[in-house]
């Protein structure tokens, strides 16, 4: 009897899903350093904004202190063919709410390694605007380190990479995430 066109058993998902999804050590701690990494330069260009810490930004400009956060990038930096756009909402306090929330929840999803779908959604999303505020590239016909950071925010997610070093994996056993497999 030729068993190999005998239907298979189906697999228990249960025990599928209890898996690494990435199984070498060596690799999970590369990327738990790389999703570290990534919350830290968010949660970081947070901080900068929010108090003028006098690297990105000076005091004076610092948000606690009444300064926008997005003016400068927005009303100076940008060009090419969507610059208006951008140009057209330079400062605005929706912006600045946005972009600042933006930056404080990406950070801190990759840094605890909570949200990571969410997370690595909404910083692939910004880091993808930011891209098209400033067209074409200066050194490449389209690539830049903004695609290729919103692609391994995409990938760390897919991964678990929270799971490693992170809360990941004591998050997605909560009610709530398991039911919303989105908030994993």
């Amino acid at each position: 009897m030729d068993t190999q066109n005998l239907p298979r058993p189906p697999v228990n998902t249960a025990s599928a899903a209890a898996r690494e999804v990435v199984s070498s050590p060596a690799a999970r701690a590369v990327f738990a350093a790389a999703r570290l990494a990534i919350g830290w330069t968010f949660l970081w260009a947070f901080l900068d904004k929010l108090l003028g810490l006098g690297f990105a930004t000076p005091a004076e400009g610092a948000w606690v202190e009444g300064a926008s956060p997005t003016r400068g990038f927005l009303a100076e930096a940008t060009a090419g063919p969507l610059a208006g756009i951008y140009q057209s909402f330079a400062g605005a306090a929706w912006a600045d709410w946005l972009f600042m929330a933006g930056l404080l929840g990406i950070g801190l999803a990759f840094l605890l390694g909570i949200g990571m779908r969410i997370g690595a959604a909404a910083g692939a999303l910004m880091l993808v605007l930011m891209w098209s505020a400033v067209l074409p590239p200066e050194n490449n016909p389209f690539m830049d380190d903004h695609l290729i950071m919103a692609l391994t925010m995409i990938g760390l997610a897919l991964i678990h990479a929270g799971d490693t070093a992170g809360l990941g994996r004591r998050w997605a056993g909560l009610t709530v995430v398991r039911r919303y497999p989105v908030l994993r």
